[in-house]
Order: structure tokens, then C-alpha cells, then sequence
């Protein structure tokens, strides 16, 4: 299955249905077994969360947040770029870092050629009145490219810019559509059901370790990830701002300056952009409560600190109500409450017009629900679903079957190098294979590894499972390595060795910062200096 989901010579969720044939076939597990794992808690807490997603998606939402945080932040270069990342890290936080790029990316476009063709605008302006134009001056060593054929940042009559203005441009235009992508990548890693590799560690604790307490929910690994994205996200944007900008503070952040034209162009884009979208609808305000509502029940299910709802409100609540409880719920409200407001008609009628009642009456009383079947079967990426149960399946069979604790009996001697290295070294390792694999199917592959290593050489699971999980995630380097990559690649402004060249400093600072992150705040969090009672179970089954 390994070379399979590497070499994708049947689709990856395919791959994912081996285990349901030949796991019974082998003896290894009944089919009843098997089959169990493909749609347990953490698949239903993932659809649940996708389905609100979806709706998010569906009523545009999230395009108004990303043009209100925009408008907020304003228009020079470098503040532009920070917007950009930051709505489009917190987008992918909660809907799919798929769907986030492809929302993010034509604002971004439109954007950029707005401002190139208001800069073309003064540029011929300003010859014709005898004036010189002031430049960018970037860095020369940073600026030797060759001109690209895809470069269609550039307008049609080109004749007035100078080849230094066109250069400065199109790295520009690099830096601005590569953010991205990169920030849909670090934002998934914040919330548990931000992105695929989150899933696969909260089934895999589950599968491994039955009786781990919750210790990954989504408010411990929220606390544990939030800080690491922000760190990771700011890093990321000065690199950016660096080998695509120059840090010319003045320039670029404006202190004192007033709006260029240029500025001034992206702005109106921004504003008509929000026009376009009107005053917040009905349904809009419906899935954004819908929204805050599902995010504070799993905040507040089971804080740690103090006693949650599920403990407080149902009898044996901890041990019954997991994180999918509360996803599944909203989604089920999202497919009754109304889109429009529901009319009250009835006792007014003989006051008003009696035509007008008529009309009225043949209305349905309730509108259309704020989602419907079609939609969500439209949108639902059932692929990740199945490559998730697979997972899980594999890692269930490699635990019942002793593969697990073979596999931790070979790394013992690992035990000599200190805890710290080992995890590092690790982090590498999967940063490095993720860009050749699917996310998830690096996460699935490496993880029951990493769990039965731990048992082995008596370190908490989780101080080598959660940098795993989210180096899984770092596919900065090559358009293929995850899908958003693969869209701002497919508009043309960018070149793979302008990816790979940014994307190696980018894997770099995610596992220094996730290395900073087991070391600082996450050893109290999950008490990873400790062995605990929980991971001895499965080492002597």
C-alpha cells in the first residue's frame, strides 16, 4: 500500500480499500473488523466538520471574511502580503486548505493586475510630462531571472517600463501568489480538523492506546498548534518578504508615505470586490452563528482546566460524548434551519390586501434549509474519508498482528541518542517524503512506526507522533506535493525552482519551530517527559 499511495498507479482511496479484501483473505482480521475502521469516531468528527465547512463554502462566507480583514489591514506591499496569509491561514483553519487557495488565489489575481495596469497608466503619464518614474531598486543578486514565458503579470503594451520595473513586478507577483499556498499549508495544522494528518493521529491514538484519557481533543491540540502556526506564519511571511521583496522597510511598509496609485488601484479591487457581495444575507449570519456555535462546543467539551459540558450536562458524559458529537449535531441543524427568514402571515390577513394574502399563502411558510444533500455530495472530498479508514485499518491490523511491537523491538538502540534529536531527525524525514506523498498517506504510514518506537525506547508517544504529524503537512516544494500548491502553479506566475527554492527554507523553519513547540510549551501540555501508564497497554499484547 506504501508504494501504492507513493506512486499513485490507482487512485489513492482505492489504494485505501486493500486492506477490507486481503486482510481477511490473510487471516490477519475478520471483515467485520476491518470494515469497522472506515467510518469510526474520527472519520464521522472529519465529515461532520467538512459538512459545516462546506456550508461556509456555499454561502460565500469566507470570501467576506478574507475582503474585510483585507480592507482592515491595508495595501502596501508587505502589509498586503501579511493579509493575504493571515485570512488565508485562518480560512484553512476551518474549511479545507484546498478550497481556501482556490478562493484566495483570483482575489489575489485580480489585484495584481489591477495595480500593474494602474502602474502601467503612470508610467506612460509620467513620460509624457518629462517626469522619471521612482523604482523598486530590488537586490541584484536576488534578481537574476530569466524572463519566463508564464509571466502574465505583465500588460499588453510593455514598451513604457523599464526591464529592472518589469523584474521587480514579476517577483512581486511570485511572492503574492506563493504566500498562498504556503499559508493554507501552516494554517491547517492549527485546528484538529484543519487538514488530513490531524485526523490520522487523533484515530491512530484511539486505535493504539484505547484507554489515553482524550489526551488529543480538539481544545489540547488547538493549545498545543495555534502558537506553532502563528510562529511558523510570521517566520514564513518575513522569508517571503525577503526573497521576493527585499526588506526595504520605508518601501514596503509605508511608514509615512501616502497611497500610491498603485495602492490606491488594489483598494477599489477590494472594494468592489465586496460590493459585488451586498449586505450579509439571512442564511450568511445563519452558518456563521452555526459556525461560532460548533467551535465553542468543542472548545468547551472538555477544557482540562475545568469541567466540560459533556461531564456536566450527561451522566457519564467524558467516557460517552467524543469531538464528533458536537460536529455531527451542527451539521444536522445546518440541514433544517431556513435560508430566508420564515414569513408570518395568517392573522393580519383580512387587513391587508387580499391579492397580496393569496400570493402569500401559496409561499411555503419555511424556505429551503441552509444546505442541501446535492451540495454537500457535490463537494465532499469522500476520497480523504476512505484514505483515512484505510489508515486506520492498516494501523489496527499492524497492532493486532505483533507488526508494531517487531517494529519497536528493531529501533531499541535508538535509545541511546537523546529524545530531542531523534524527534528532529524524524520531522526531517516526513517533511522531506511528504512532497512525493499525500499528506495523509505519509501521516498513516509513518505514524504506527513512530508509536511502537516510542514504546520501545520508553518515551511518550506523543513527543515523536505530534512532530510527525505536523511535518506531514509541510509540502512547500513541489506543485504536486499538495493540491494548493498545485493551483498556484497552474495560473503561471510560477516556476518550480522558484517553489523548491523558497519551499527548502520554508521545510526548515516548520521543523525548527515544531522542534521549539515538543521542547517549550508542549511538554506541560501533554506531560511528555513523562512514560505514561497508557502507552505500557499495547506494548505487551
Amino acid at each position: 500500500m506504501a508504494v501504492y499511495w507513493c506512486t499513485e498507479v490507482i487512485p489513492l482511496a482505492i489504494t485505501s480499500l486493500i486492506p477490507v479484501v486481503f486482510f481477511p483473505l490473510l487471516g490477519v482480521r475478520s471483515s467485520k473488523s476491518v470494515c469497522l475502521q472506515y467510518l469510526n469516531d474520527t472519520n464521522m468528527l472529519f465529515v461532520g466538520g467538512l459538512i459545516v465547512a462546506i456550508s461556509v463554502e456555499h454561502w460565500n462566507l469566507h470570501k467576506r471574511i478574507a475582503l474585510m480583514v483585507l480592507l482592515i489591514l491595508g495595501v502596501k506591499p508587505a502589509l498586503l502580503m501579511l493579509g493575504f496569509m493571515i485570512v488565508t491561514a485562518f480560512l484553512s483553519m476551518w474549511i479545507s486548505n484546498t478550497a481556501t487557495t482556490a478562493m484566495m488565489v483570483p482575489i489575489v489575481q485580480a489585484i495584481l493586475d489591477q495595480m500593474d495596469n494602474t502602474e502601467y497608466d503612470v508610467t506612460m503619464i509620467e513620460q509624457a510630462t518629462g517626469q522619471t518614474n521612482t523604482v523598486i531598486e530590488l537586490e541584484e543578486k536576488n534578481a537574476s531571472d530569466p524572463t519566463s514565458v508564464h509571466g502574465k503579470c505583465i500588460p499588453s503594451s510593455e514598451s513604457a517600463l523599464t526591464s529592472e520595473e518589469k523584474r521587480v513586478r514579476k517577483r512581486i507577483c511570485k511572492g503574492m501568489t506563493l504566500c498562498v499556498c504556503y499559508a493554507a499549508s501552516i494554517g491547517g495544522t492549527a485546528t484538529l480538523t484543519g487538514t488530513g494528518p490531524n485526523m490520522v493521529l487523533k484515530g491512530q491514538m484511539n486505535q493504539l492506546y484505547p484507554n489515553n484519557n482524550d489526551i488529543v481533543n480538539f481544545a489540547s491540540w488547538f493549545g498545543f498548534a495555534f502558537p506553532n502556526m502563528i510562529l511558523m506564519l510570521v517566520l514564513a511571511w518575513l522569508w517571503l518578504q525577503y526573497s521576493f521583496m527585499g526588506l526595504n522597510l520605508k518601501k514596503s511598509w509605508g511608514c509615512g508615505t501616502e497611497r500610491t496609485a498603485k495602492e490606491k488601484a488594489a483598494y477599489n479591487v477590494l472594494k468592489a470586490e465586496m460590493k459585488k457581495l451586498g449586505p450579509m444575507s439571512y442564511a450568511e449570519f445563519n452558518v456563521l452563528l452555526m459556525f461560532a456555535l460548533l467551535v465553542l462546543l468543542w472548545f468547551s467539551r472538555h477544557p482540562g482546566f475545568v469541567k466540560g459540558w459533556a461531564a456536566r450536562l450527561f451522566p457519564g458524559g467524558e467516557k460517552y460524548i467524543t469531538d464528533s458529537a458536537p460536529a455531527v449535531f451542527v451539521a444536522l441543524l445546518l440541514f433544517i434551519l431556513p435560508a430566508n427568514k420564515p414569513k408570518f402571515i395568517g392573522w393580519n390577513a383580512s387587513m391587508s390586501d387580499p391579492e397580496q394574502t393569496e400570493e402569500d399563502i401559496k409561499k411555503p411558510f419555511l424556505s429551503a434549509p441552509l444546505l442541501d444533500w446535492n451540495v454537500v455530495q457535490r463537494k465532499m472530498p469522500w476520497s480523504i474519508v476512505l484514505l483515512l479508514g484505510g489508515g486506520f485499518a492498516l494501523a489496527d491490523a499492524s497492532a493486532s498482528s505483533g507488526l508494531s511491537a517487531w517494529l519497536g523491538h528493531q529501533m531499541t538502540p535508538l535509545g541511546s541518542i537523546p529524545p530531542w534529536a531523534i524527534a528532529t531527525v524524524l520531522s526531517l524525514t516526513i517533511a522531506v517524503f511528504t512532497e512525493c506523498t499525500s499528506n495523509v498517506a505519509t501521516a498513516t504510514l509513518f505514524l504506527p512506526v513512530f508509536s511502537s518506537m516510542a514504546a520501545s525506547i520508553k518515551i511518550h508517544p506523543l513527543y515523536v507522533m505530534l512532530p510527525g504529524t505536523l511535518s506531514a503537512s509541510f509540502a512547500f516544494m513541489l506543485p504536486v506535493a499538495t493540491p494548493p500548491n498545485a493551483i498556484v502553479f497552474s495560473y503561471g506566475r510560477i516556476r518550480v525552482l522558484d517553489m523548491v527554492r523558497s519551499g527548502i527554507v520554508m521545510n526548515i523553519i516548520g521543523v525548527l519551530c515544531v522542534t521549539l513547540a515538543i521542547n517549550t510549551w508542549g511538554r506541560p501540555m501533554f506531560e511528555l517527559d513523562t512514560f505514561p501508564a497508557w502507552a505500557n497497554s499495547t506494548s505487551n499484547q
